[in-house]
């Protein structure tokens, strides 16, 4: 199925986990895709693994607005154009509240939140002029159920949904789609390495409820990366203004 054979696509966090099994499914259905990232080799495993010259890639800070302004541009110079703006680059780094740190809590908002914002702001009149423009934002299961030692991250996330609906209202005459993905429970760069991201006395059975419902234990980003193909694909043409959670049954 090839969905996607006329679309310019930029996505960030594309050097691992969800970013990178997204970027793999949108070449799969024929889009022309910029892969950014702030980890460069990550990038390059993911251009060996696309094996195609409509992968390029880009190094980027999405906290940093002339990084962002830099790629974007060039992005939609290489391009053409955009046509969808995917956002799943995200940091997560876990704390109790009351030890969590000033420079902590402004480093997870700076890169999910404001990092999110840059980009869409960049993006935005590249989407415009296309005529189908799409973007879709990375929130998190965290931003609406209790994920403990994650107030930093949970604040980002529901930044991130606060926002999404925010623009989807913004732009709608003009043709503009926002849609907030998500995800729980899906394995990715930032579920693989949350030992290292959260306190060592963390009480892991606080983590239980976050267990999928489904049979299987948690599954790989593929599962994510498929739902996003068809949010910026003409199947999700009349899909704005949500948010489609996939988390196999966790928070019911």
């Amino acid at each position: 199925m090839e969905r996607l054979t006329d679309r310019r696509i930029l996505i960030t966090g594309a050097a691992s986990g969800i970013g990178r099994a997204t970027t793999l499914r949108l070449l799969a259905e024929g889009a022309r895709v910029v892969a950014a990232d702030i980890a460069e080799e990550g990038l390059k495993e993911t251009l060996a693994l696309a094996g195609t010259d409509r992968l390029t890639a880009r190094v980027l800070d999405i906290a940093d607005e002339a990084s962002v302004n830099a790629v974007v541009d060039a992005a939609a110079a290489e391009l053409g154009g955009l046509d969808a703006l995917v956002n799943t680059a995200a940091i997560l780094r876990g704390a109790h509240t009351h030890e969590c740190s000033l420079e902590l809590w402004n480093r997870v908002i700076g890169t999910n939140l404001t990092g999110t914002f840059l980009m869409t702001r960049a993006a935005l009149p590249y989407l415009l002029d296309s005529g189908r423009g799409v973007v879709v934002n990375f929130s998190s299961t965290a931003a609406f159920f209790a994920h403990p030692l994650m107030a930093a991250y949970s604040a980002s996330k529901g930044g991130v949904f606060s926002f999404t609906h925010s623009i989807a209202q913004e732009y709608a005459r003009q043709g503009l789609r926002a849609v907030n993905v998500v995800p729980g429970g899906i394995r990715s760069g930032i579920t693989d390495n949350i030992g290292g991201s959260v306190p060592k006395d963390t009480d892991w059975d606080m983590f239980l409820k976050l267990t999928p419902a489904l049979p299987g234990g948690m599954p790989g980003p593929e599962k994510v990366a498929g739902v996003v193909a068809m949010l910026v694909s003409d199947d999700g043409a009349f899909i704005t203004g949500t948010e489609i959670r996939i988390d196999g049954g966790a928070h019911q």
